[in-house]
């Protein structure tokens, strides 16, 4: 799995008690072996995208606060991939 999914995956994983599509992400992408981040954006639904879009945008805002550039470097990539 490229790294910038298992970023996704520890950020979700704070999500799967609060939501069910939070859950439902973090099990597709505990339990599917996704080999690049296009291979995961295509088996979201829309409602799941959606999610994964605003839970991305707070992400990357904290990881450029933090200073953590190869994060948010990592994680804006699987979000420009969302709606294209």
């Amino acid at each position: 799995m490229e790294q910038s999914l298992l970023y996704v995956r520890e950020i979700i994983s704070a999500h799967t008690e609060s939501s069910p599509l939070g859950k439902s992400l973090y099990e597709k992408l505990a339990n599917k072996s996704y080999h690049t981040e296009e291979a995961f954006i295509r088996d979201l639904s829309e409602d799941e995208s959606e999610y994964l879009n605003q839970v991305l945008k707070e992400a990357i805002d904290y990881s450029k606060q933090s200073q953590d550039d190869e994060r948010a470097n990592q994680l804006n990539d699987v979000y420009e991939m969302l709606f294209v």
